[in-house]
């Protein structure tokens, strides 16, 4: 007599083995940076600001692109409750002519010229 043995099933959570196939000549290779990306930290919770001055144009222009866009989140480290802030504080001083619209404005005006 014959007895048939059972075949062993992989579980549900691996991959088959056609899975793991390299990726196609035109697909992009995510490769590991040489350090783990740091993680920023709020300027605004470091330095104890309770508000945001509109007329600290100083301070404001730093958080400015050089075509006068307020930069994002992810790139300043700020957090969303000052973010909130300083886009109001940005837009009041904007609206007071302290700060340019547009890069034409800097263009002209050469208001961002200092910036780093």
């Amino acid at each position: 007599m014959v007895t048939e043995q059972p075949q062993e099933q992989a579980p549900a959570n691996e991959r088959p083995a056609a899975a793991a196939a390299p990726a196609p000549a035109g697909a992009r290779v995510k490769r590991k940076g040489r350090f783990p990306p740091r993680r920023r930290v709020c300027s605004f919770c470091v330095e104890g600001v309770k508000a945001i001055d509109y007329k600290d144009v100083g301070r404001l222009r730093r958080f400015l692109s050089d075509r006068g866009r307020i930069e994002p989140r992810r790139k300043l480290g700020t957090c969303a409750k000052h973010q909130r802030a300083l886009a109001i504080a940005l837009k009041r001083a904007r609206h007071l002519a302290l700060l340019p619209y547009t890069a034409e404005q800097v263009r002209e005006t050469g208001a961002l010229v200092g910036r780093q």
